[in-house]
């Protein structure tokens, strides 16, 4: 059936609708490899199979080594995985893998050196020097130890007090130690007299590495060939944000869509260190594309200062929450702070009429609104709904509860509901649209705070 302007799905690009991974299939995707995975462990091991330390040590090992290519997978960038199932989905699943193999590879390390010390029948400290003299051993080690590090600065408190610039930069030894690991994993004895298995082993490494080489290195790089991005000019918005002009070649290829997002690279001084995820603040547009940056760190007060012509790596577009996903006629969209963003696209691009569109933005104050006269002027010349929900949180009437989003929205139940807001907003506004009745398929949101 041929898309209409105001069916749901309709104003998606060719490219964008193939080759999408919904979330279910990627979860059995991966869930089919784990148990692949557990199988081998279990033909490895010596017949009568029991479950016991060394059947431990191999399956936890095993498993460790699988779902390290499946964080990389998840995290490549491939378009496939961030339109279907959504960055923000696939960020909390590279998050709880992350720990899942952390706590893998600690019981594998203890499993194997305990069992070791048993069968040779020698002490523990004994055990650990001949473990760590088998192949690979020591660089495995060293890679684990990287882990723990990477693990222990990615941890939420600890994750709060460092610059988003010196986390990526330490997040970025993941890489080093998967490479220290890998020697172990081929050549130790989970895998040892198994060509065939080592083989299809490196080849899964392969196509990990591949996808991030690919979709992380090679693909920003080509579009920076491609687009020549640079900055046009500047808008000061107030309340501490600028809007941020870029121009740049054949930006229609890119098949951006509004409430999408780039991973945006300013190549000038320190700022071409690291990338950040900034959604398009206006409708991509085929000569100019618009974001919006606010001021709450040093990479973005450094943003803020970037001159007219600086050129601008964009990688992207990336997010899965467009038109799409929308089921039901009706819209509500959220935006809190400066996460009206993507709303402010949205609201002025989605294909839904008068006032079944409607958009709440909640701010702490009259002066923190962005986009006011814009959000006005797409309001009257949609005749959509636009609320304004400023002042205390404390305040009832700011409520974010069922009650109060149903007095302003009815038939909220039956509308696709999209958000961007700080977490703990967005953990309220979805419990309070579940409570309203709207059902979890209908609830769109991405959360760039990781």
């Amino acid at each position: 059936m041929t898309a209409t302007a105001d069916h749901p799905g309709a104003a998606r690009s060719e490219a964008g609708a193939s080759g999408s991974v919904s979330p279910a299939l990627a979860l059995w995707l991966i869930m089919a490899g784990a148990v692949a995975v557990m199988a081998l462990a279990v033909i490895k091991a010596p017949h009568p199979v029991q479950f016991n330390l060394p059947l431990v040590a191999h399956m936890s090992g095993l498993l460790a080594g699988y779902g390290v290519t499946v964080m990389m997978g998840l995290m490549s960038r491939a378009p496939g995985l961030e339109r279907g199932v959504g960055a923000d989905r696939l960020s909390r699943w590279h998050g709880l893998g992350g720990r899942a193999i952390f706590v893998l590879m600690l019981i594998h390390g203890v499993a194997a050196t305990v069992a070791w010390s048993m069968v040779q029948r020698i002490p523990l400290r004994t055990a650990t020097l001949d473990v760590l003299r088998m192949p690979g051993l020591v660089a495995a080690t060293v890679g684990t130890l990287l882990f723990i590090g990477i693990g222990y600065v990615s941890s939420r408190n600890v994750r709060r007090r460092m610059k988003y610039e010196s986390w990526h930069l330490m997040h970025l030894l993941t890489y080093v130690a998967i490479a220290l690991s890998f020697a172990h994993e081929l050549a130790g004895p989970d895998l040892a007299g198994m060509p065939v298995v080592q083989v299809a082993w490196s080849l899964l490494y392969t196509l990990s590495f591949g996808l991030v080489l690919r979709y992380r290195v090679l693909a920003p790089l080509t579009q920076m060939w491609r687009h020549r991005l640079r900055v046009d000019h500047i808008v000061h918005e107030g309340a501490g944000a600028v809007s941020i002009i870029l121009r740049g070649r054949h930006l229609d290829e890119l098949n951006a869509e509004s409430g999408q997002f780039f991973r945006w690279r300013f190549l000038v001084g320190p700022l071409w260190l690291s990338s950040h995820p900034f959604s398009l603040s206006a409708p991509p547009h085929p000569q100019f594309l618009r974001i919006t940056v606010k001021a709450v760190g040093d990479g973005t007060r450094l943003i803020h200062a970037v001159k007219p012509g600086t050129r601008v790596l964009g990688a992207g577009p990336y997010g899965a929450m467009t038109n799409e996903r929308r089921e039901g006629r009706g819209v509500l969209l959220i935006g809190g702070g400066v996460g009206i963003t993507p709303m402010r696209a949205l609201f002025e691009t989605l294909p839904v009429h008068g006032r079944e569109l409607t958009l709440l933005y909640r701010a702490s104050s009259v002066e923190e609104i962005l986009f006011r006269d814009e959000l006005e002027h797409i309001a009257r010349q949609r005749g959509a709904q636009l609320i304004f929900l400023t002042g205390s949180a404390s305040d009832p009437r700011n409520a974010m509860s069922a009650q109060n989003l149903l007095a302003m929205v009815p038939d909220l139940a039956t509308r696709d509901v999209y958000m961007c807001a700080s977490p703990r907003l967005s953990s309220a506004v979805t419990l309070a649209v579940r409570q309203a009745g709207v059902p979890r398929r209908q609830l769109h949101h991405e959360d760039f705070s990781f």
